[in-house]
């Protein structure tokens, strides 16, 4: 074998660590026509290699398919043990840091699309980044220098807790890096200890299969926001990695439209003294505007509350935009509502706020159903839908913009209404 780093252009290349992944030393199979040849170099001297590959076995079977000889088996039959016990598998890549500072930081800084700070900062403390020297580091915090480089071993995806189940889906739009749901009303997003199966989690394990690259190391769809489970309609869900980080940085910094059709007790009306004087009201014809604190109930810590103004600690601030589609009767109106921020329950509470709350919503306009029509008052879920969600695709850049009909139940509690007050 040859111990040599000297430069050379093979036309195949199979590199491997030996061992733990922390060494240093890879096996390169080098096969031109009439030749075969072993070396043993750094992972840095592969870095302009045509093809790397970390299947070492799977690719001396191809060579020697391709009449290589038995030379290369036998060559290679040292290295053809099986790995040591605990010499992890998966994907090793070189990063160089891109600025001074702790390391996790300064990986990141250029470090593929979806491979975030986060997921770094997982990896170092799992045992997955070493310097070139194979001395692994296990602290994100330690200091280096711009222009150091680092080995990081990417772990294969991980098969995920939720199970895949066979459960139908109104898909509005798919391809290899996010998928675009209807979600129906009843369907929990997440599995939660008070629904660990039957959610939309569970449905995309099933509908998108190996299509999924693995989020973070785990082969799940990529959640970025959420819609409550007796709320219908549109949500839009990562792939890869890189979809999900540029989706989670669109929904960070609210660069999405995202539009709601709700049916609410009463019609909100611009020349209400009472609604134009709640705290927070203002008016951007045709829309009206709420801006408040949104924050955990003081004394039922499952819902949500406006925040007293003045104090800044009752939460974080919550914008959104309404107008009135149509006024159904003078006890009921069809509103559209447009989100500037995602807080929890958000259009709910702010509409609860105005005293203009959801037809059937049990948690902010329990009791509140004085003048409605029977059907209206019994109406078993919070009338509310997301109709429209527009963003720019985080890989194509290609804007989009999707639309969701009023679901069934909506449909007909509006017509009823309307038909009610004629």
């Amino acid at each position: 074998m040859k111990d040599s780093e000297a430069s050379f252009a093979p036309t195949e290349v199979t590199a491997s660590p030996l061992g733990k992944f922390t060494s240093s030393a890879v096996i390169v199979v080098v096969a031109d026509p009439g030749s075969v040849e072993i070396r043993q170099i750094s992972v840095a001297a592969t870095a302009n290699m045509p093809k790397i590959s970390t299947n070492v076995r799977a690719e001396t079977r191809r060579l020697s398919d391709l009449s290589c000889g038995t030379s290369l088996q036998s060559s290679l039959s040292f290295f053809m043990t099986d790995p040591e016990p605990d010499a992890p598998s998966g994907e090793l890549i070189l990063l160089t840091t891109g600025a001074d500072g702790r390391l996790d930081k300064a990986l990141a800084v250029d470090a593929p699309a979806g491979l975030s700070r986060s997921r770094l900062t997982s990896l170092i403390r799992a045992g997955g980044v070493a310097r070139q020297s194979g001395a692994t580091v296990t602290d994100p915090k330690v200091k280096v220098k711009a222009g150091e480089a680092f080995e990081v071993l990417l772990p294969p995806a991980e098969n995920p807790d939720p199970q895949a189940e066979d459960i139908p889906l109104t898909i509005v739009f798919e391809d290899e890096y996010l998928i675009v749901v209807d979600k129906p009303v009843g369907m929990v997003v997440h599995p939660a200890p008070g629904a660990p199966s039957g959610t939309l989690v569970n449905a995309l394990l099933h509908h998108c299969g190996d299509s999924l690259s693995g989020i973070n190391g785990v082969k799940r769809p990529g959640i970025v926001h959420r819609i409550d489970k007796d709320t219908s309609g549109l949500l839009v869900v990562a792939k890869t990695d890189a979809a999900h980080h540029g989706l989670a940085e669109m929904f960070a910094s609210h660069d999405l439209d995202r539009e709601y059709l709700a049916v609410t007790r009463g019609a909100p009306n611009r020349a209400d003294p009472r609604l134009m004087g709640t705290p927070g009201v203002t008016m951007d014809p045709p829309w009206f505007r709420v801006e408040t604190m949104i924050g955990r109930h003081p004394a039922d810590r499952k819902k949500m509350a406006v925040g007293r103004p003045g104090r800044g600690s009752d939460g974080r601030i919550a914008i959104t935009r309404f107008q009135v589609e149509d006024r159904l009767s003078d006890r009921a109106a069809l509103i559209r509502c447009r989100l500037e921020t995602g807080r929890t329950h958000q259009i709910r509470v702010h509409l609860s706020h105005l005293g203009h709350g959801l037809v059937g919503d049990q948690v902010y306009g329990r009791g509140k159903t004085h003048g409605l029509p029977e059907f209206a008052a019994n109406f078993p879920r919070q009338a509310l839908h997301a109709a429209t969600l527009g963003f720019v695709h985080p890989i194509s850049r290609k804007c989009e913009e999707y639309v969701s009909k009023l679901p069934p139940d909506m449909h007909d509690l509006v017509v009823s209404l309307t038909d009610h007050e004629a």
